[in-house]
């Protein structure tokens, strides 16, 4: 019978590294491609489509890109400093949310977790969004338009809260009490503490959410200066594609000597490239912080 169950269980691990194997390989594939395209002749892939290995190198869609190095580096200090600063503040505010509203000293937090969970379910609109943060609180053409909208998040609130639940007893909360230590302390030396898987974990998508806006700049931003790397790029695109249709419009080759497709493979490597480099420091904490900041409502 042992026999039997070690027969079975070599077969399962054996299935599940070759399932696992082939969802690594799907995910990686796109990624392959993209980086390959992006050392690709534009006019080869145009005429024979996109390639594992380059069949022609050529880094024309790099040179695009940094054509204008100033302003590339300029939009990549700008996201670098909203996802910094944006991923610190986020942090401290969502973790501070998340403690109250799991402490049972506290009153009134089912309400208020009643109030953030319905912001989940109903908003107010884009127009009366957009209409605060230009008219009532003057952040027009800001840095800090680029920040304070995304520092909350409900989602993130709730996670936290159910994470701190899961991972603090209560009665370490007592015990510290009965020693003297105020919330702030046992927010600071205790909760913070425990909570790095789900620091790391709402860290990472704090993160991803700051490095790839482009939405806050479109609406509030009309200084180009003080564009979000994303949308630099997006305006980039649309430029080369805008100059490529007039051109074919017109009769005249205006965009022959644009490597449009390349230059658009380049661009996804100099945006997902430097996020990647989040992924080793908080993988560990990662799947953690997920799984036990869900188990308990």
């Amino acid at each position: 019978m042992k026999i039997k169950d070690e027969k079975y269980h070599r077969l399962f691990q054996c299935i599940a590294y070759t399932v696992v194997l082939l969802i690594t390989a799907a995910c990686l594939f796109p990624f392959l491609l993209i980086i390959s395209a992006s050392l690709t002749d534009n006019e080869t892939i145009l005429t024979q489509g996109y390639h594992l290995i380059p069949p022609a190198f050529s880094l024309e869609g790099y040179r695009m890109v940094f054509q204008f190095p100033d302003e590339v580096l300029r939009a990549y200090g700008v996201t670098g400093l909203t996802t910094v600063v944006g991923t610190l503040g986020g942090l401290f505010f969502i973790t501070m949310a998340g403690y109250v509203l799991q402490r049972k000293s506290f009153k009134y937090r089912n309400q208020f977790a009643f109030f953030i969970y319905f912001t989940t379910l109903f908003g107010g609109g884009l127009v009366p969004w957009y209409i605060m943060y230009t008219k009532y609180l003057n952040l027009m053409d800001t840095y800090a338009v680029l920040i304070i909208p995304g520092l909350m998040s409900p989602f993130l609130i709730i996670l936290m809260k159910n994470f701190i639940k899961s991972a603090v007893p209560e009665e370490i909360f007592e015990s510290a009490q009965i020693d003297g230590a105020n919330e702030f302390t046992i927010y600071a030396r205790i909760v913070l503490q425990l909570s790095l898987p789900g620091l790391a974990t709402i860290g990472l998508f704090l993160a991803l959410h700051y490095w790839n806006d482009w939405f806050s700049s479109s609406m509030f931003i009309n200084n180009p200066h003080m564009y979000q790397l994303q949308y630099y790029l997006y305006n980039v695109i649309n430029t080369i594609s805008f100059v490529t249709q007039m051109g074919a419009s017109s009769g005249v080759s205006l965009g022959q000597d644009i490597p449009t497709e390349s230059t658009k493979m380049a661009m996804a490597i100099i945006v997902t490239g430097p996020i990647l480099l989040l992924y080793p420091f908080v993988q560990r904490y990662f799947v953690k912080g997920l799984t036990i900041g869900a188990v308990k409502g």
